[in-house]
């Protein structure tokens, strides 16, 4: 599985959207995208990737693109 594929498995299971709902994700854009859901989120992906994001990362994490150049700062890369 690529991390790509890791990456959106991640958000649908999470937040509970559609493959082609990813793209346009935002924190707080759905209902399920909310400060509850923001923290699994984040717990979820740095399960997922072993990574521990540091508090300014996870303020950060605003939107699904947004979420991959973060991820990148950890040596993570999703293409």
């Amino acid at each position: 599985m690529t991390n790509l594929e890791k990456y959106d498995k991640v958000f649908r299971r999470v937040l509970k959207k559609e493959q082609d709902e990813l793209k346009d994700l935002r924190y707080r854009g759905v209902p399920s995208w909310d400060s509850l859901g923001h923290m699994n989120l984040i717990g979820e992906l740095e399960e997922m990737f072993d990574v521990m994001l540091e508090t300014p990362d996870m303020l950060a994490f605003s939107s699904y693109e947004k979420g991959k150049e973060i991820l990148k700062k950890y040596g993570v890369v999703i293409q």
